[in-house]
């Protein structure tokens, strides 16, 4: 197989040594189903998770406003508006 076809995978992390953040607002109904899902797999998986409020953070507020909730997994984009559990806890590594 040519080497330009393979997939070059990351090594995998232990789902306790991954974190997961939210990025939203307070009054936000979406923000408030995606900490749901967030809070279960996390305590499913280990994970660390933590919040952060767009409305505190101007830089946050700029980079996503358009996009809450967000999520991070690791620092990198994993998803926004609707968080799907099966493939948070696929992303952790579970």
């Amino acid at each position: 197989m040519s080497p330009l076809l393979r997939r070059t995978r990351r090594p995998k992390k232990n789902p306790a040594e991954r974190v997961v953040t939210l990025i939203g607002k307070p009054g936000c109904h979406l923000c408030d189903d995606a900490r749901a899902v967030i809070e279960r797999v996390c305590a499913e998986t280990g994970a660390v998770w933590e919040e952060k409020d767009i409305t505190r953070d101007a830089e946050l507020h700029r980079a996503y406003w358009e996009q809450i909730p967000v999520v991070l997994v690791d620092g990198e984009q994993h998803t926004f508006w609707r968080v799907d559990p099966d493939r948070l806890r696929r992303e952790l590594g579970v």
